[in-house]
């Protein structure tokens, strides 16, 4: 009887096992319907973008001067010092002129030696080595003193700004310029461009720059030299930027970005919400909807923001459908659900 019984219960466990599994299957199915991502799409399109590339860099002097004295000579007198404006030909250092008055008696002395040398010589009494030694003398010392004269008297050779000032009155003049002369108008700035854009940088070609301590206003500028070289290194080559700066307000050192405008180009655009940054990479995806009801994970390249959308260089062409909500939960491959 015993063994009736276990094998009645035996029989009955064996009829519900199909039925407990299938409610197991039933109900994973259903879990995984109601787990299935939500996500919102919109479309992507295409039109002609303006291809515009910023670059950084500090303003320069067009031109910069460095005062100095060719002759070992101390300084008597500094007129300027630094933040100065000056006008091309002003007078900015007087040095000692001590030793330009010895000189100069020694010329006069040196005058009346060759008069006398040069009497005596047309009536035979020297002859034309003792003449050519006086005569070349006398030049040698006379030349020393045009040359001391323009080094005891300094100017300026153009009109712009003190900088720099190394010397105090009465230090004896070394190595270091005595003061250093910049000009303001104009001024210039050197950007690196990709090689790639080499064929479309013209001299003459019009360029925006913006100063930092401006905020967002414009100064216009030109490119004023086109460097014939490529840098093998970065693949990139110098160009020189000039801004006319008539007022002055841009000055030498501050930080400034030039925009150079190369054209149109036929790009794709996505919305701004279906680019997704990787982070640590630094790498952007987009999620593309796919007609099975997938999506497609896909690494993009990215150029300029315009308004609510993004530019895209490669990764997705337009008429794709792309993700704009949900991308947390996404993976590539992943079936969604759309939302409106």
């Amino acid at each position: 009887m015993r063994k009736l019984v276990q094998m009645g219960a035996f029989l009955l466990a064996l009829c519900c096992l199909p039925a407990c599994s299938g409610n197991k299957e039933n109900k994973e199915q259903q879990q995984e319907a109601e787990e299935k991502p939500k996500v919102k799409i919109a479309m992507s399109s295409e039109r002609d973008v303006e291809q515009i590339e910023e670059y950084t860099a500090t303003v320069e002097s067009d031109v910069k001067n460095n005062i100095s004295s060719n002759a070992a000579l101390r300084i008597k007198n500094i007129l300027v010092d630094v933040g100065d404006v000056v006008r091309r030909g002003q007078l900015l250092v007087q040095m000692d002129e001590s030793s330009l008055q010895q000189l100069k008696l020694q010329i006069e002395n040196q005058k009346v030696e060759f008069n006398r040398t040069d009497q005596l010589y047309k009536v035979g009494g020297a002859s034309k080595a003792e003449w050519d030694n006086a005569k070349m003398q006398l030049d040698i010392n006379e030349t020393a003193y045009r040359n001391m004269q323009e080094n005891t008297r300094l100017t300026s050779p153009v009109s712009g700004v003190v900088t720099a000032r190394n010397y105090d009155n009465g230090d004896m003049a070394g190595a270091n310029p005595i003061l250093t002369i910049e000009t303001l108008s104009p001024v210039k700035m050197l950007i690196h461009v990709s090689e790639t854009y080499y064929p479309q940088v013209k001299k003459g070609m019009s360029v925006a720059v913006r100063v930092d301590t401006y905020g967002e206003e414009e100064f216009p500028g030109k490119v004023s030299i086109v460097y014939p070289t490529i840098d093998p290194n970065t693949h990139t080559f110098p160009v020189e930027i000039t801004l006319s700066n008539q007022d002055s307000r841009v000055r030498p050192g501050m930080f400034a970005r030039a925009t150079l405008t190369f054209g149109v180009e036929r790009h794709t655009l996505v919305p701004d919400q279906a680019v997704v940054k990787q982070m640590g990479a630094g790498d952007h995806y987009v999620y593309v909807y796919e007609k099975n009801g997938t999506v497609s994970r896909k690494k993009v390249e990215i150029g300029r923001r315009l308004g609510t959308e993004y530019e895209i260089l490669s990764g997705v062409e337009a008429g794709q459908q792309v993700v704009i909500a949900g991308q947390n939960k996404l993976a590539d491959g992943a079936a969604v659900e759309l939302v409106k």
